[in-house]
């Protein structure tokens, strides 16, 4: 039994046809959904953005804890800043030997390499950080859970939250990301945990063509049962 207040979960139930129209519609559109590394610089109004961020946070979080912090920029100076930064970070890491063969071979029919000038181009940069832990009003610590999983839950949201009013995006995660806390001023208990550059798609932009796999690769039902 709940020890907070409680509310009556009003949720209505749909006819099935009415279920399945609405599936197969949203299932439709967020196959189209793809990462864009070719953005415009047109302005994209901050509402949007906002709105992206308040549907993420309708992700569920470990104790409601809610352990994330989502930093918006479009200041082009902090965008220049980051790029300049994840750039060093990128080259050092695909010519170095910070990372294996393996992963180059993995990411080479992608065409991806350490420059990402649409971290300049992207008219927004939102980063999200993890929050390890909170701090209360007298300075001690208390601690979240399921931190990275909640904070996964509510990137997905906001992908989707993008995609569904018409923006691009991409999972960017630099290795190491510290540089994005000390540009951004963030606090010792909040951990970068991916850069979104957000936008509308250059006209010009191309995408991979890539196959996802199919229901029945990735799906099993009743294992198990004699």
């Amino acid at each position: 039994m709940s020890k907070l207040p409680t509310q009556p979960y009003c949720s209505e139930r749909l006819p099935e046809a009415e279920m399945l129209d609405r599936a197969r519609a949203f299932c439709e559109l967020m196959s189209t959904r793809r990462s864009v590394r070719h953005f415009s610089d047109d302005c994209v109004p901050r509402e949007l953005i906002e709105l992206a961020i308040v549907t993420a946070s309708s992700a569920p979080s470990g104790a409601h804890r809610q352990p994330w912090r989502f930093v918006a920029v479009d200041n082009a100076d902090i965008k220049r800043r980051i790029r300049e930064a994840a750039e060093a970070e990128e080259r050092e890491f695909y010519e170095g030997e910070r990372s294996s063969p393996e992963w180059r071979a993995a990411v080479e029919p992608l065409g991806t390499d350490w420059q990402k000038p649409y971290l300049e181009t992207a008219p927004w940069l939102v980063v999200v950080f993890e929050q390890a832990y909170e701090l209360d009003a007298d300075g001690n610590r208390c601690k979240n859970y399921y931190v990275k999983e909640s904070v996964g839950i509510a990137c997905g949201v906001f992908i989707t939250a993008l995609h569904s009013m018409g923006l691009a995006t991409l999972t960017h995660t630099p290795s190491p990301m510290d540089f994005l806390a000390n540009i951004l001023d963030r606090p010792k208990n909040e951990r970068p945990y991916i850069l979104f550059p957000v936008g509308y798609p250059a006209d010009d932009a191309t995408v991979p063509q890539l196959a996802r796999k199919t229901l029945a690769e990735m799906a099993v039902w009743n294992p198990g049962v004699l």
